[in-house]
């Protein structure tokens, strides 16, 4: 998909209500006090990026398309810091980050479980990844069935059985899974049913896990 087109579709009314849905529950795993450092993983055209910045984090952000880090250094302040590298092999020093975050951008990292032990190696204190949940429903409407469609051509569908050992193998004193965006399809009863389903139902299209680091 074109940069500019996907990150417009977060300006469409299911685009907008789907994204601040994650950010939401992405942000309960996180510190959200100014000017903590925070490093955006796979950041794309930067629009989680650019939330980040405006409320007041030290963000940098990394991807490997250099499409899209274009898009985000244009539409972006000056603030933000953008890097072309793979998450594979973050070019960062051990503990270099306050906080990390991976949002919809591990599920095409084929390596995805040292991908996770590479943000865990730069973090000092929390990290987030957002992920595409292969037990919703998103999943069964076929966007991520024989390859997936559209967006989600190519993408892996992590489920949290998948999770909990790559988690578990990592020097966490915490880490917790929780998902959001149980019917995607945005109308009113999507959302009614969002403030109603608890996030610990892992059952939304958005799988979220969050782990803070030891010391």
């Amino acid at each position: 998909m074109d940069p500019a087109d996907y990150d417009a579709w977060y300006e469409t009314p299911r685009g907008r209500w789907i994204g601040e849905r994650e950010w939401r529950l992405v942000c309960r795993g996180l510190d959200m006090r100014p000017r903590t450092s925070l490093l955006d993983v796979g950041c794309g055209t930067g629009w989680f990026s650019r939330k980040f910045a405006r409320a007041g984090l030290a963000v940098t952000g990394l991807d490997l398309d250099r499409a899209a880090l274009a898009f985000a250094r244009e539409h972006s302040p000056g603030n933000i810091a953008f890097i072309e590298g793979d998450a594979r092999r973050l070019p960062f020093a051990d503990g270099a980050f306050d906080q990390t975050v991976a949002l919809a951008s591990l599920c095409f990292v084929d390596d995805w479980p040292l991908a996770i032990a590479e943000i865990a190696r730069v973090t000092r204190r929390r990290f987030v990844l957002g992920l595409l949940n292969r037990h919703s429903l998103l999943w069964r409407e076929k966007k991520g069935r024989n390859g997936g469609r559209g967006a989600y051509r190519g993408a892996h569908w992590h489920t949290p059985d998948e999770l909990r050992p790559a988690l578990g193998a990592l020097p966490l004193t915490a880490w917790r899974l929780r998902s959001a965006i149980f019917l995607p399809s945005g109308g009113i009863f999507s959302r009614a049913i969002e403030r109603v389903l608890p996030p610990q139902l892992l059952l939304g299209a958005f799988l979220v896990a969050s782990a803070e680091m030891p010391g």
